[in-house]
């Protein structure tokens, strides 16, 4: 999970965030301490580790990148927010190129934005480290070029799955995927049991979860694979509404999918490692699609979006593990849909 955002932290709390005993002797000073509150040296106290988490691919730092602005012209900028704050988000630097439709994940360290459209499917890979701005670096390339594509992590694998084609399927269930830490191209990972684009995604350390998109009209599937192995994606249950492009984010217990078309402010949930439909959580601050999602654990950010055919730049939030309605957050740099997140520090 992660430690809460506020408030009081126990030593009984940063145990279990470190997967110990709850009861276990602790030393604030350990290296496994300061790695979760992120103080290398010198005195701790228990609000650095507000909204820390254990789980290696979630951090305090949200970023969105690329997208389709206002007047449809594609964008490569990449902005960021604090996740655990509330406020506008930040200029961070730029994507190699715009271009809409790309899918993003993260080793919380290091972010990775893949595919894309711009006047023909692209098969771009490139990273940016999350902690620092300044543009992106080439990565390597995904086995098959696409735009409105799925991405999840976790924290060593990022996994690309689904998408859109301009010839004959169309709809891909492709599903590959990368090393994160090693520039190189995407492998094959498996397909999807519903060839689709435009699913949300989300993952604990083990499952990676792919939610509704569009096949041959939208769909409510939820399908789940192993992120270690390799192998075909297995059905995990429904959503409550089908819907293209919903947006997803999630603790490593409960994965979260808001959003998508036609313009719903639906919110639902499902707990990552059972199977099952997804059960209702709340509803977004505003109803739209074509948006995208991060979380450090605790807290789960949506941002961008398109309201009937109108980016944009809404940022609210929600408590994973609670159930309830969205929250405003702030605003992006500029109305954007089709935007890609990732989260780290």
């Amino acid at each position: 999970m992660a430690l809460q955002s506020s408030g009081y932290i126990s030593l009984n709390d940063v145990n279990v965030e470190l997967g110990n005993s709850g009861t276990a002797n602790i030393n604030m000073g350990s290296a496994d301490v300061r790695g979760l509150f992120g103080v290398s040296s010198g005195a701790i106290t228990m609000a650095d580790g507000y909204g820390a988490s254990s789980i290696s691919w979630y951090g305090g730092r949200g970023v969105f990148g690329s997208g389709t602005v206002v007047g449809w012209a594609n964008t490569n900028v990449i902005s960021y927010i604090t996740i655990a704050t509330t406020g506008n988000a930040t200029d961070f630097g730029d994507l190699t190129d715009t271009r809409y439709g790309v899918a993003s994940c993260s080793d919380g360290s290091r972010g990775v934005f893949g595919g894309g459209y711009k006047g023909a499917q692209l098969n771009n890979i490139e990273y940016i480290t999350i902690s620092t701005t300044g543009n992106a670096t080439d990565f390597g390339d995904v086995t098959v070029a696409r735009s409105r594509l799925g991405a999840c992590s976790n924290g060593t694998r990022g996994i690309f799955a689904g998408g859109y084609m301009d010839t004959s399927p169309y709809t891909r269930d492709t599903i590959d995927y990368i090393t994160i830490a090693v520039t190189g191209n995407a492998v094959d990972f498996g397909n999807l049991s519903l060839s689709r684009r435009g699913p949300a995604t989300c993952s604990s350390e083990i499952r990676g979860i792919f939610a509704g998109g569009y096949a041959s009209g939208n769909t409510n599937t939820i399908d789940y694979i192993v992120i270690a192995s390799t192998g075909n994606a297995i059905d995990f249950g429904d959503l409550t509404v089908a819907r293209n492009v919903p947006a997803g984010c999630s603790s490593d217990i409960r994965g979260v999918f808001g959003g998508g078309t036609v313009s719903s402010d639906t919110v639902d949930y499902i707990t990552i490692a059972s199977t099952g439909n997804a059960t209702d959580f709340g509803n977004l601050t505003v109803g739209r699609k074509e948006f995208s999602a991060c979380a450090d654990g605790t807290r789960g950010v949506f941002g961008g979006g398109d309201v009937s055919n109108v980016q944009v730049d809404v940022i609210d939030y929600i408590t994973i593990e609670t159930t309830g309605n969205a929250t405003d957050f702030g605003d992006l740099i500029m109305g954007t849909s089709w935007t890609a997140a990732c989260s780290g520090g």
